[in-house]
């Protein structure tokens, strides 16, 4: 931990330990320091479950909330989703530390719940009939899902994660993008946050297959534009 970290800080730095211990090993418990967005993480417990550990950067989640600024009017977020490195589908929860109205730090809590799943997938069957899911199956979507926050131990795994996402809904790649389709791109990862992290002008010119002029010359654009 950071010898400039910030004194309210340090005191989850030990309830980060002690609620890891207590809940289990289902549970990852991770503190964010948000003086340094790019190794943000100062404190973790089972970290095995995100595949993180200290001085790993924000994720997606938490750069959106920085970029957003709901954490003005929220305390806390409760039982989004997440996905961590290996793949399995984790119930995350955050809590918003803050000093005098300012953000200083997160408290991240994920539940990984595959084990259980299953079992409970084995129990409903015996429950239900095949038709049940079936018709389950057949229920319509309320909407696009959310994307899920994402776990990752580098800053250029984060930006990397944010281009690919945008580049599979448009159903592009980056080397046949047109300047339209950059532009949209660019102007989706300004909102989500990740031009917050130090370096990702460099990742996402790269991830783009375009100059970091270029990379700065649209978000100036898109800046413009909201002026």
């Amino acid at each position: 931990m950071p010898d400039t970290t910030n004194a309210l800080l340090r005191q989850y730095v030990k309830l980060t330990e002690f609620l890891g211990a207590a809940l289990g090993p289902d549970y990852e418990v991770a503190l964010h320091d948000l003086t340094d967005k790019n190794r943000s993480i100062i404190a973790i417990a089972n970290g095995y479950i995100s595949g993180r550990e200290i001085g790993a950067p924000l994720t997606n989640m938490a750069l959106s909330v920085l970029k957003d600024e709901s954490y003005e009017w929220q305390d806390y977020r409760l039982h989004y989703s997440g996905v961590s490195a290996a793949g399995n589908d984790l119930r995350s929860s955050t809590m918003f530390i803050k000093e005098n109205g300012k953000l200083i730090g997160m408290l991240c809590i994920n539940f990984d719940d595959s084990r259980f799943q299953a079992f409970a997938q084995q129990v409903l069957t015996l429950c239900h009939p095949n038709q049940f899911f079936q018709a389950m199956a057949q229920l319509p979507e309320e909407g696009p899902a959310p994307r899920p926050e994402t776990f990752r131990n580098s800053t250029d795994a984060v930006t990397y994660d944010a281009i690919s996402h945008e580049l599979d809904r448009l159903g592009v790649s980056a080397g046949r993008l047109t300047s339209d389709e950059r532009l949209e791109i660019i102007s989706a990862l300004e909102e989500s946050g990740i031009f917050l992290l130090k370096g990702s002008v460099k990742d996402v010119a790269a991830g783009l297959c375009c100059s970091q002029a270029s990379v700065y010359r649209y978000l100036s654009q898109i800046r413009k534009a909201k002026e």
